[in-house]
C-alpha cells in the first residue's frame, strides 16, 4: 500500500485537536480494524517507523487501522500525559475511526510497553474492542524494576564471555558493580514492603484485574531479551490467578527469544507485522 492511500484525520479530544493517520483497507470484505495505541514519549509513527511499516502491512491485507498522536505529542493539541489518562484520547481515536470506517464490527486495540497496558485499563469500558494485540504490557514497580535486574540482568551479565573478558583484562570495576547490585536488591526489599501499605493498588494488581476482567481475545507478544517482559512475566507468576488467565484459551502467546523491546530489527518487527495479521484475520473470521 503506497503512501497515497493514507488519510490524515483530525478530531476533537477535550477541546483539542488530535491528529492520525487512517490506513483504509485494501480489502473491504475485513469487518475488525485495529486502532494503534502509542506507548512512552513518542508518536505515531513508532521507533524504526514500526507503526507506520505495520498499517501499512495490515491494511494491504485487509485490516483498516488508525495511528494517531495522544494530546500533547506529534502534531496534537494539548498538555502530554502518560498512560494513565489517556482514555479520554483512545476513546476519542476510537469515535473517529468507526465513522471513518463505519463498516467496521469491532476493533482491536494494538499496543507495545505501557500502551498495552492503557489498552488492557481502557477495553473494560468500550464494548466496541473485541481484542488486544499487547507487546511486552508495562507491570512496572520500583520492587519489581530492581527485581528483574537481580534476577535476569545479572545473572546474564556473570554468564556472558565479555564480562569475563573484561575481568582478566583489569576493565572491571567490582566495587562499583557490587555498590548498584546491592542498591538494587534494597530497592527490591524495601520498595517491597512499602507496597503493602500504599493505599492505591500497585499496578500489577490492576493490570493483573484488566487483563482477566477482558471479555475479548489477546494476543501477547514477548521479547526474550527485554527486561519489561521479564517483569511483567515475573508478576504473572506470582499471582494464581493471573497466571491461570495466562494459560488460558482467551489469551495466545508469542516469544521472540532473540528481540529487543522494540523489536528493532526488520525480521523481529515482520513477524510481529505477521502474527499481528494472521491473529486479527482468525479473530474476524470467529465473528462472522
Amino acid at each position: 500500500m503506497d503512501g497515497a492511500s493514507e488519510i490524515p484525520v483530525v478530531f476533537d479530544c477535550a477541546g483539542e485537536p488530535l491528529l492520525g493517520i487512517l490506513h483504509p483497507a485494501a480489502d473491504v470484505s475485513g469487518d475488525i480494524g485495529l486502532l494503534l495505541v502509542v506507548g512512552g514519549p513518542q508518536y505515531r509513527v513508532g521507533s524504526h517507523r514500526q507503526f507506520v511499516l505495520l498499517a501499512r502491512a495490515l491494511a494491504s491485507a485487509g485490516i483498516a487501522t488508525l495511528r494517531f498522536d495522544y494530546r500533547g505529542m506529534g502534531d496534537s493539541g494539548g498538555s502530554p500525559r502518560d498512560f494513565e489518562d489517556v482514555a479520554p484520547d483512545i476513546r476519542a481515536a476510537l469515535d473517529c475511526f468507526c465513522r471513518e470506517v463505519p463498516a467496521m464490527k469491532g476493533v482491536v486495540l494494538w499496543g507495545l510497553c505501557d500502551a498495552a497496558t492503557a489498552n488492557a485499563f481502557y477495553a473494560l469500558t468500550d464494548p466496541r474492542v473485541v481484542g488486544q494485540v499487547a507487546l511486552n504490557p508495562w507491570a512496572r514497580t520500583e520492587a519489581g524494576e530492581a527485581g528483574a535486574y537481580i534476577k535476569h540482568y545479572y545473572l546474564n551479565r556473570i554468564m556472558s564471555p565479555a564480562f569475563w573478558r573484561k575481568v582478566f583484562a583489569l576493565q572491571f570495576a567490582p566495587k562499583d558493580a557490587l555498590k548498584d547490585f546491592m542498591g538494587k536488591w534494597r530497592q527490591s526489599r524495601g520498595a517491597a514492603s512499602s507496597m503493602a501499605v500504599v493505599d492505591e493498588r500497585p499496578l500489577p494488581k490492576r493490570l493483573c484485574d484488566a487483563q482477566r476482567g477482558f471479555d475479548g481475545r489477546l494476543l501477547l507478544i514477548l521479547s526474550g531479551r527485554d527486561l519489561t517482559a521479564q517483569e511483567y512475566l515475573d508478576r504473572v507468576r506470582e499471582s494464581p490467578d493471573w497466571q491461570r488467565w495466562f494459560e488460558s484459551s482467551s489469551v495466545d502467546i508469542r516469544r521472540l527469544d532473540e528481540a529487543d523491546h522494540t523489536f528493532s530489527r526488520a525480521t523481529w518487527r515482520d513477524q510481529v507485522a505477521e502474527w499481528s495479521r494472521d491473529w486479527i484475520q482468525a479473530l474476524s473470521e470467529t465473528k462472522d
